[in-house]
C-alpha cells in the first residue's frame, strides 16, 4: 500500500504518469478592473498542469489515492507581469473506512507573489532555480505530500520536508525583486514560508509530528472500529501541543495545525466524558484562546 512506504527516496523528474494531486486551482482577479481576464483563466490553466500532471515522487498513486487539494489565488495587483496575490492552500485525506475526509491542511499565503507574462511555462528543475512561481508552488507539493505521508508513517513526510526545506535555501540566495522574496526570508515574519518549514525540520518539534501521526492514523483511522478509544488516544497526545508552543511561545506550526484541526477537535469532544472536554478545552484554550467561541461548544453539553 503506498501510504505505507511514504519514506522513499524522492525522485523530481517529470513526467505524466503516477501524478500524486488532483488539486482545484481558482484565480479570483475581481480586485483588477479593466484587465485583460484571458491572462488568468491562462495562469489558471498553468498552474493546475503544473500541480496535477508533474510526477513529484516514485510512488504510484490510483485515481481514487490522489491527494485532494486546493489552491485559491486572489490578484490584488498587478504592475509590468508583477502579481501581489494572496493564496490559500488546503488539503484533505480520507478517514479509512468512513465517508469523511479530515483537513490536513488549511494555509494562508499573503505574500505569494510572482513575476509572469500569459503564455509563459512554469516548470520546476530539481536544483535550478527557475522563477518564484514554480518555486512556490513545487514548495506547496511537498508540504501537502509530507503532511499526507506523515499522517499515515510516523515522519514519514521527512523527505518531502527536506524538499521544501531546499527551495526556500534556493530562493532566500536567488536574484528576485524584494517583494518576491517576502515569504522565504528568516527574519521578516515569524509566520511565514521560512518559519513553517523551519519548525518542521526542527528536532524539537519532533514529537508534535509524532502526534500528527498518532492523530490520523491511531486515532481518526480507528473511529469507525471504535470511537471511544479513538477518542481517547486524541486526547491523551493533545498536551504535546501545550508543551510545544509553551517551549516555543506562538509557535507557527501549531497555529496551523489548529488552523486546520479547530473545527474537527470541536466535533470530537462535544461527545467526549467530562474528563476529556474538560482536559481538551483547557488545552485549547491556552494554545488558541482567540477561537475561544469555537471552543466553548466543547462544554456546553
Amino acid at each position: 500500500m503506498k501510504k505505507i512506504i511514504c519514506a522513499i527516496v524522492l525522485l523530481l523528474a517529470m513526467g505524466v504518469q503516477a501524478q500524486e494531486l488532483n488539486c482545484t486551482v481558482t484565480i479570483n482577479s475581481d480586485k483588477i478592473e479593466g484587465s485583460n481576464k484571458s491572462v488568468y483563466e491562462t495562469l489558471q490553466q498553468v498552474i493546475t498542469d503544473y500541480m496535477n500532471n508533474n510526477r513529484w515522487t516514485n510512488m504510484t498513486f490510483s485515481e481514487k489515492e490522489k491527494i485532494e487539494c486546493s489552491l485559491m489565488i486572489i490578484v490584488n495587483s498587478v504592475n509590468d507581469n508583477l502579481y501581489l496575490c494572496e493564496m490559500q492552500l488546503q488539503a484533505k485525506r480520507p478517514v479509512y473506512n468512513t465517508s469523511y475526509s479530515t483537513p490536513l491542511i488549511n494555509f494562508k499565503d499573503n505574500s505569494f507573489h510572482f513575476t509572469y507574462q500569459e503564455f509563459d511555462r512554469i516548470e520546476y528543475q530539481q536544483n535550478t532555480f527557475t522563477n518564484n512561481l514554480t518555486a512556490m508552488l513545487a514548495y506547496y507539493v511537498y508540504l501537502i505530500l509530507g503532511h499526507d505521508c506523515d499522517s499515515f508513517q510516523r515522519l514519514g513526510g521527512s523527505p518531502y520536508f527536506q524538499a521544501c526545506e531546499d527551495i526556500v535555501s534556493a530562493c532566500q540566495s536567488a536574484s528576485m525583486s524584494n517583494e518576491e522574496l517576502k515569504g522565504w526570508k528568516a527574519f521578516d515574519s515569524n509566520r511565514n514560508r521560512y518559519a513553517l518549514i523551519n519548525n518542521l525540520q526542527d528536532e524539537a518539534f519532533k514529537k508534535y509530528r509524532e502526534y500528527y501521526y498518532e492523530y490520523h492514523r491511531l486515532g481518526l483511522d480507528n473511529m469507525a472500529a471504535n470511537v471511544a478509544n479513538a477518542r481517547a488516544l486524541i486526547a491523551k497526545g493533545m498536551p504535546v501541543l501545550r508543551e510545544t508552543n509553551r517551549a516555543r511561545p506562538a509557535t507557527y506550526v501549531i497555529n496551523t495545525f489548529l488552523d486546520a484541526k479547530a473545527d474537527e477537535l470541536t466535533n470530537i469532544f462535544q461527545k467526549g466524558t467530562d474528563k476529556e472536554k474538560k482536559e481538551v478545552y483547557e488545552i485549547l484554550m491556552d494554545i488558541d484562546p482567540t477561537r475561544g467561541n469555537l471552543y466553548d461548544k466543547i462544554m456546553e453539553n
